[in-house]
């Protein structure tokens, strides 16, 4: 791991997210990562909860960036492209696929989920917090969709390994995405995709729609085309595909 790279461990925190957010507007400005053994209230996407048991990576990079909200939220992908490559370290890579918007999966099942939230840093720029929750040796048994763990799958990593592993995966994609932009992270995200070229679902919060998962646009919004013809770019919605177990 590279020594410019600022990995924190605590042995419990109510959010490693609520962490980062409180130390950018203490002054912190990063890069640095946080990890804790243990959360008392991790949430994933839309304020769900998110299950923290011991054993699991919970993790959140800290970074001050001077882009615009929109233009950061590209590092979602770039976020899945590194948790993946935690899984890799344990599994065959074939297994592990990427789900719009922001999951990991493994042999079709939930692995890792991110949740990505930003506001206007102390002292200019965008703060961007970069949460992630990696499945290592356990996995909710009671969930909306079907979820699994590493060491279920026959793997072991560490939360000391994986975190390591995972700060120094999207510091490659971060780079990448200031030299070259998006297109690079599209390219590899489409090439683990889960879904693509299927038939799904996609719940809005007015609406659903059924279509095929065609593609990315250009900054990541899931193209969606439709049985009529038509097509639609989704920037935000939940996707269900009726192959998934």
């Amino acid at each position: 791991m590279s020594s410019l790279i600022r990995i924190e461990h605590f042995a419990e925190l109510d959010s490693t997210n609520e962490e980062a957010r409180r130390r950018v507007m203490a002054g912190e400005r990063g890069p640095l990562w946080l990890r804790a053994d243990v959360q008392t209230a991790g949430r994933g996407r839309r304020g769900r909860a998110w299950v923290s048991q011991s054993g699991n990576l919970f993790a959140t990079g800290l970074f001050v960036l001077n882009a615009a909200p929109r233009e950061a939220a590209q590092l979602s992908f770039a976020t899945a492209l590194s948790a993946a490559a935690v899984a890799d370290a344990a599994i065959d890579p074939t297994r592990v696929k990427l789900k719009w918007p922001n999951d990991v999966l493994a042999d079709g099942r939930k692995l890792a989920g991110l949740l990505l939230e930003s506001g206007d840093a102390p002292g200019g720029g965008l703060w961007l917090a970069v949460g992630v929750g990696i499945n290592l040796a356990h996995h909710p048994e009671e969930s909306e969709r079907p979820t699994t763990d590493l060491t279920a799958l026959g793997g072991e990593v560490t939360p000391e390994r994986a975190v390591s592993i995972l700060a120094d995966a999207f510091e490659h994609w971060r780079a990448r995405w200031s030299r070259e932009g998006f297109a690079p992270i599209r390219e590899a995200w489409l090439a683990r995709a889960h879904g693509l070229g299927e038939r799904c679902e996609v719940r809005l919060q007015d609406e659903t729609l059924s279509g095929v998962f065609a593609d990315l646009g250009p900054d990541g919004a899931l193209r969606l085309d439709l049985p009529g013809g038509d097509r639609r770019f989704i920037s935000a919605g939940d996707v269900f595909f009726p192959s998934a177990p």
